[in-house]
Order: C-alpha cells, then sequence, then structure tokens
C-alpha cells in the first residue's frame, strides 16, 4: 500500500472549500484551524475561471447576490498560484498536508508546484479524463469523490487510473447539504472495498460528527469534513460543516475507534489476565453460619461473597447434600476436604 494511505491512521481531511470566501487571510486562519483541530491534512478548491468555467454557468442555489454567475463567484474567491503557493506552505508550517481539488489543467499544473501529496477529485470531475490523465502522470495518489456518481462512472473512473498503475482511495458521498442520517449511505463502504480492493472513506457533509465516527467503525481510513468558524456564517456549506469544536472531537474520536479496530481483542486470553480482578470480584460458597461436623448441607446452609477465591457460587447445586467431616465457622469458604 502506498505510504498515503498507510493502515496505522485515520487520513483526517478538515474541508475548507471556499469557505474563505475569497480572502487569503481567512484561508490561512482555517489553515491554524486544521492544524488545531489535528487533522492530517486541510483541503481547500483551486478554481480559475477561465479554465473551467463560462459565463453560462448558473448557480445551483444563488446565495451570494454579488455575484452574478458562477464564472463571477469563480472570479471573485479565487486566488493566484503565489498565493496558493504561501497557503501550501503555511500548510506545512503547522504540520498538516495541504490538498486542493483542481479544476482545470492548469490548477493541476499550479497544485504540482505546491507540492500536494496527493489529488482529491471531485465528484463532478470524475469523467474529465484529460485532468485525471495530467493528475496520472505524476503518481501522485488519487482520491476519488463518488457524490455524484453511478456504479459504471465509478468504474470507468477506477478503470482509466487503474490503468496508469497510480494508487487510488474512493470516498462514500452524498451530494446533499447538510446531508440527513438516511442518505449517509454508510452501507456503500463495504461494496466499495469489495468491488475496488482500496482504501475507502467517506466525504461527510451531515454536519455532525456522527456519521464520521461510524464510518471508522465501519472500517473506513479516511474522512473528509467541512469545516467553518461558524455554522451561522454565510456561505452555501456553513451549516454541512462542522465547527472547529466538533472537528476536534471527531479527529480524536476517529483515531480511537481506528486503534480499538486495529487492536482486536482475544476474550480467553483478557480473562487470563483479568484473573486477578475476576478472583476480587466474583463469589465463592462460604457458610451461611457455623455448622458442626456431619451437617448435610442444605440451600440455606450456604451464603456467596467475595473473594471469588474459593468454590465458585456458579457450582452451588454440587455442595447440596454433601456431608461435613470438620466443624466450620461462618463464613468458612468450602474447599473439597471439607466433607466425608
Amino acid at each position: 500500500m502506498h505510504p498515503f494511505f498507510e493502515s496505522n491512521r485515520v487520513l483526517t481531511i478538515a474541508e475548507v472549500g471556499l469557505a474563505h470566501d475569497g480572502s487569503l487571510g481567512t484561508a490561512h486562519a482555517y489553515i491554524d484551524a486544521a492544524a488545531d483541530c489535528g487533522a492530517t491534512a486541510v483541503k481547500f478548491q483551486t478554481h480559475i475561471a477561465a479554465e473551467e468555467s463560462t459565463v453560462a454557468e448558473k448557480f445551483r442555489v444563488k446565495v451570494f447576490p454579488q455575484d452574478a454567475t458562477r464564472y463571477d463567484y469563480w472570479l471573485r474567491t479565487g486566488f493566484e498560484k503565489s498565493q496558493w503557493l504561501e497557503l501550501a506552505a503555511h500548510a506545512r508550517e503547522r504540520g498538516v498536508q495541504f490538498l486542493s481539488s483542481p479544476f482545470s489543467n492548469l490548477a493541476v499544473d499550479w497544485l504540482c508546484e505546491c507540492g500536494v501529496p496527493a489529488w482529491k477529485v471531485a465528484s463532478g470531475e470524475l469523467t474529465n479524463y484529460p485532468m485525471l490523465a495530467r493528475m496520472c502522470e505524476t503518481g501522485l495518489p488519487i482520491l476519488i469523490s463518488s457524490g455524484m456518481s453511478s456504479w459504471a462512472e465509478l468504474q470507468g473512473t477506477v478503470d482509466f487510473v487503474r490503468a496508469r498503475s497510480v494508487p487510488f482511495g474512493i470516498f462514500q458521498c452524498t451530494t446533499s447539504y447538510p446531508c440527513p442520517p438516511e442518505k449517509w449511505g454508510l452501507n456503500v463502504l463495504a461494496e466499495l472495498r469489495e468491488r475496488f480492493a482500496c482504501p475507502v472513506g467517506l466525504s461527510d457533509h451531515s454536519g455532525e460528527i456522527y456519521a464520521g465516527l461510524a464510518a471508522v467503525a465501519l472500517g473506513a481510513t479516511m474522512l473528509e469534513f467541512h469545516i467553518a468558524f461558524s455554522k451561522q456564517q454565510f456561505g452555501p456549506d456553513s451549516k454541512a460543516s462542522l465547527t472547529l469544536d466538533q472537528a476536534r472531537t471527531l479527529v480524536a474520536g476517529a483515531n480511537q475507534i481506528a486503534n480499538a479496530m486495529r487492536n482486536p481483542i482475544d476474550k480467553d486470553q483478557q480473562a487470563a489476565d483479568l484473573k486477578p480482578l475476576h478472583d476480587l470480584f466474583t463469589k465463592s460458597i462460604v457458610a451461611a453460619r457455623s455448622l458442626s461436623a456431619g451437617t448435610v448441607l442444605s440451600e440455606t446452609d450456604l451464603a456467596f461473597k467475595k473473594p471469588g477465591t474459593g468454590i465458585s457460587a456458579a457450582v452451588s447445586d454440587s455442595l447440596i447434600g454433601k456431608r461435613l467431616k470438620i466443624d466450620v465457622p461462618a463464613d468458612h469458604f468450602f474447599s473439597a476436604d471439607d466433607f466425608a
């Protein structure tokens, strides 16, 4: 497996997307936020309006009154190559990997110069084979988001990438903002793993931590989630994003669950290791009161008390009817030598 997908961690990707709304300072602040949350990587989207769009592109849902078209939005919120280089350098300084989804060949070239360790392909770009070919030429791992893809389309993308011997992973993703539980598609994780024999993950838009934690418990080794300084901030993804406190909790929880998944226990071995505690907390059979030699034990002669170092309470029936050969005091721990 490629080192990028090393199995002893969950790859946690804090997706900024366009939450910066074109502010370079805010983009830098998000890098610090992702690092403070403990995320493995921080991810943006590299849009270059003239390379990927036309004025004919309309908003799916218009939320920005100052932008007449999506082209205008990409133009207003895009960064120059020099600014992307600054953001990538900042991420390295903070110890988080810098990722960004490209939406044009030129964006791929810019991000190559930024030194990205992998490519994240947005679901709308899965059939953009010319751009995929450019990514594959770098040999870097490709992270495929399957949000709007059928199995057939996803298979075509996988075949294209696999034919070029490039390592890849696939994210289950539902393009819904925010995404309700009935659309998380956690069942798809196992099928992705079975069909494509690759690392799988969840790209989550629920705005809560539960989907991500459940995905890791089901074997996901990658999580992508949007982050926002506030769910009330202006923007299309805010309500589908995690606050920084939520992101911190998700990352910590995901890593703990992954650690548990990597370390299955043997119940019998665990019981053997806990024998001292077992003896301390379980019950033994003791005399309910002082009993004389010759007493034939009945149920009322027996009591069950800690520690469990004597005859186990589990076999109490086996003592009923036995005859004592010695006098015993109250709370005497019975042993096989007590009986005739």
